[in-house]
């Protein structure tokens, strides 16, 4: 498992998140903040993965905007909470959809900052309420990388994200904090035949590209190797207990679309 380093905390009661600061910093500051106060908010998307995997070198494309991940029951102290830290809502469109995605002007250069409640719905939808508090920073690294795998139109930085998880943290039985658990894929894939259809598919696209013309996207000296971890899940989704929903839809395949294809909610 790669070594997260501790990120020294800036911000104190009463203070704005550090001057200057890049869209990452304070994304990360913000989480810390978070903590300190008993608020659950976790780092979502690429700059979580950015976070987990600090030996690797980051991405060459910069993460601009900040996704945090939060619950529901949580919507008044985290609105609290970054409106102390200078964060600007949009007070109409949190008041509508706030329950399960809210959306913020980061102080400063105003970066766009959204906080995504209960559950990622984007092809597939993926629950995390109750799991929010296994990682201290960010979401958990197993739900991390099935948010990378329910993508339909993946594109290089999914890859990568892909590659990176799987070169960082061990694929192993179980669902342990900090490892790819296969317990937690057999839970969201075994029971839903779109998802493992999706997932699946991406599973063999990755180690197609990281074999071949993405093979640059392989850090060095890795702990794992991302290939043969890919190639284990991919295993491991075939041998997986599969429930009667799952069965059945199997019968109908790709006859009928089994995925959705999001589309931006507008601010």
């Amino acid at each position: 498992m790669v070594r997260v380093r501790p990120f020294e905390l800036r911000w104190k009661r009463g203070e704005a998140l550090s001057q200057g600061a890049d869209a990452y910093t304070a994304a990360v500051e913000t989480v810390e903040a978070a903590n300190r106060k008993g608020v659950p908010l976790r780092l979502l998307g690429g700059q979580a993965i950015r976070y987990l995997t600090p030996d690797f070198p980051p991405r060459g494309r910069a993460d601009q905007d900040m996704d945090f991940a939060s619950v529901s029951t949580a919507k008044r102290p985290v609105t609290e909470l970054l409106a102390e830290l200078g964060f600007e809502g949009d007070r109409r469109f949190n008041n509508l959809h706030g329950h399960r995605q809210m959306y913020f002007r980061s102080p400063g250069d105003g970066t766009s900052v959204d906080v995504i409640m209960d559950r990622l719905q984007m092809c597939h939808v993926l629950e995390f309420s109750f799991r929010i508090e296994r990682m201290p920073v960010t979401l958990d690294a197993t739900d991390l990388l099935l948010s990378k795998l329910q993508v339909v139109e993946q594109n290089e930085k999914d890859v990568h994200d892909i590659v990176y998880l799987l070169a960082a943290y061990e694929v192993r039985e179980g669902d342990e904090p900090g490892t790819i658990g296969l317990a937690r894929l057999t839970e969201v894939l075994g029971a839903d035949w779109g998802w493992w259809r999706t997932a699946t598919g991406n599973l063999d696209r990755v180690v197609e590209l990281a074999r071949g013309e993405l093979s640059r996207l392989l850090p060095a000296a890795a702990p794992h190797d991302a290939v043969e971890q890919a190639v284990a899940l991919r295993r491991h989704a075939d041998a997986m207990p599969k429930t009667l929903k799952w069965k059945l839809r199997a019968r109908v395949g790709e006859r009928a679309r089994w995925y959705e294809l999001p589309e931006e909610v507008g601010h």
